[in-house]
């Protein structure tokens, strides 16, 4: 089973220690172990964008899962998103954190990603890699940012970080 298949909290956790590999147009290949996610869990998840139903914005959110979904935080960020579980489902894993990029924002600065991979399919341009490293732990923890979303939503354990 593809990992992305599973419902987003426990995608979430099974990404943490897999490599991101993004392929840029000249042909350079950057290569980065995912250090930290967040799962965003469908329209009764009020952190998830999708809480309020369908729309131009989070239609890509109910794509089949490995789709690549992206979006401008503050005007100023890009955050990388991976769809997960079942098409009209609208679940994603946020990618928080790599290997010397830790941080949405530096995560798509350091993997040069933008809105131009907004609802492409993992594949060339970005795909994941499962290179056998097995993390020794994975610490669980409250999301972060959210605190627009009701409060049982904000402290769902629903953010994962690779342990020391």
């Amino acid at each position: 089973m593809n990992i992305l298949d599973l419902p987003a909290p426990e995608a979430a956790r099974a990404l943490v220690g897999r490599v991101l590999v993004r392929r840029l147009p000249d042909g350079t290949v950057i290569r980065a172990r995912i250090t930290e996610t967040e799962a965003y869990f469908g329209q009764a998840d009020t952190a998830c964008h999708a809480s309020h139903g369908r729309t131009k914005r989070t239609e890509v959110l109910y794509h089949r899962a490995g789709t690549i979904y992206v979006y401008l935080c503050y005007g100023i960020h890009w955050m990388l998103n991976l769809v997960t579980g079942q098409e009209d489902d609208p679940q994603a894993v946020l990618i928080r954190g790599v290997e010397g990029a830790p941080g949405p924002g530096r995560v798509t600065k350091y993997l040069r990603i933008d809105k131009s991979l907004n609802d492409m399919m993992l594949g060339d341009a970005l795909a994941l890699e499962d290179d056998g490293f097995i993390p020794a732990r994975i610490d669980a923890a409250p999301r972060i940012g959210i605190g627009y979303a009701a409060p049982e939503d904000q402290a769902r354990l629903w953010r994962f970080t690779l342990g020391a």
